[in-house]
């Protein structure tokens, strides 16, 4: 059985559905992994972000507006009037819902309760046009199925007892529609996986049902080399191990959600990233085999801040950094790169959240400065580290000013942290030495 997801834009119109349809009705069985059509997430934060500022009326207004696209869309998608019929009724339901909603108190549970309803309406109008397009699918609930655990990690025993359980309970298919991204918390409550997290339903179905293979269908054809928003010329990558793609993903490559490898590399099962619009490009295949040595990818992640914790109590003093660390735990605030000399320690967070909190603790025994607005840069491939060029990169950087550099850490991964405002032409110059073979001597 293969695992299909497919994001915002694959079902964002009325021909990007037809495409999906086309692309899933060849034959053997398949659960198909849909986000909610593209915008809807978006406008769906915002009525919270409504609701949670008291702007009652802006609320009803956005949710009249979403009301309207969806209904665009179903006239346009379905022909057949009885179909049409239902999923307009399930449709009056969501949004009656979100605008009983408008005057509650603000929650976490209300958000999520408010941001699930997109991939709850995108896969109830795509399986009844299936239907009427004359294939034999079935909606599959996630809520029925899909759970973390109060740490936040998929459940997995209750997700594979409860999946093969109602795939027994629902009539036979060849096509099961289900939702990205949402899911239960360990007290039943509706929560979701993080924005993106439709990748990651996809591999943690995939590993429970022991599928031949996941795909990620997207509007890119699969990993780049290089940031296409920033850099020209760049090209998909065709192969990947599943450590290296799950480098660039965390440090920023935006096709896959950071977590999306892990369920599935254990069991070695691939992934594979594939362009909706253009179905017949190969994409990036990820599995356990490696493909050459040295630099592959080239990687960005911004709104990186850098700490630097300098006491002159760490100087031989054991001790020190636990007392560091476990600062950030309490916080649980995670962190990227860390470098330490006899006096100091420089280390980043993607996150921050308790960053006030976190520099008031560590100044009661060292001193913080904070730079904010920093970018981690992070080159990628198979043992990197050892590669004869490797050791020219910095030649390259010498007009770039690099905050910190992180090296041996992964044999797979360099990173350098830069000012954002540097990040693209560092993008660019490594880009130039690694890909386009631009003689370092100018």
């Amino acid at each position: 059985m293969l695992v299909l997801k497919f994001g915002g834009t694959s079902v964002g119109s009325v021909e990007n559905m037809t495409n999906v349809k086309n692309i899933i009705r060849g034959e053997g069985k398949k659960i198909v992994v849909l986000s909610a059509m593209s915008g809807t997430t978006n406008a769906l934060v915002n009525i919270s972000e409504n609701i949670k500022n008291g702007e009652k009326e802006m609320a009803i207004s956005n949710i009249d507006t979403l009301y309207q696209k969806h209904l665009v869309t179903i006239d346009e998608l379905l022909h057949k009037s009885e179909l049409k019929q239902e999923v307009g009724n399930y449709i009056n339901l969501v949004f009656d819902f979100l605008k009983s909603r408008v005057n509650e108190s603000y929650s976490e549970l209300l958000y999520n309760k408010i941001v699930s309803q997109g991939e709850l309406l995108s896969t109830f109008i795509f399986s009844h046009y299936l239907t009427q397009e004359g294939l034999n699918a079935r909606l599959l609930p996630a809520l029925d199925f899909m759970r973390i655990d109060r740490n936040g990690d998929p459940d997995n025993f209750y997700i594979h007892r409860n999946l093969n359980r109602v795939i027994d309970e629902i009539l036979p298919a060849d096509i099961y529609i289900t939702q990205g991204f949402i899911c239960l918390d360990a007290d039943g409550n509706i929560a979701n996986l993080e924005r993106g997290g439709s990748d990651y339903t996809a591999t943690i179905i995939g590993s429970v049902i022991n599928a031949d293979e996941v795909q990620i269908w997207t509007d890119i054809d699969g990993f780049h080399n290089n940031d296409p928003r920033c850099v020209e010329n760049t090209h998909a990558i065709s192969n990947l191990s599943f450590d290296e793609a799950a480098e660039l993903a965390y440090f920023g490559a935006k096709i896959l959600h950071p977590q999306t490898v892990m369920p599935v590399r254990k069991f070695d099962i691939p992934v594979r990233l594939k362009n909706t619009m253009s179905p017949e490009a190969h994409g990036t295949l990820i599995n356990s085999e490696i493909h050459g040595d040295g630099i592959k990818a080239i990687a960005a992640k911004d709104n990186i801040t850098a700490i630097k914790i300098k006491s002159a109590r760490m100087l031989q003093a054991h001790g020190f950094l636990k007392k560091v660390f476990e600062i950030f735990e309490k916080y649980e605030t995670s962190i990227d790169m860390i470098t330490t000399s006899e006096i100091a320690i420089s280390l980043t967070i993607d996150d921050a959240t308790y960053l006030k909190s976190i520099t008031e603790e560590l100044k009661k025994f060292a001193l913080v400065a904070i730079d904010q607005n920093q970018s981690i840069v992070c080159l990628v491939g198979h043992s990197i580290i050892f590669h004869e060029d490797t050791h020219k990169l910095f030649q390259v950087l010498k007009d770039v000013n690099i905050r910190m550099i992180s090296y041996g850490g992964s044999n797979n991964n360099i990173s350098l942290l830069v000012h954002m405002d540097d990040k693209v032409a560092t993008l660019k110059k490594v880009h130039s030495y690694v890909f386009e073979a631009v003689s370092l001597v100018s």
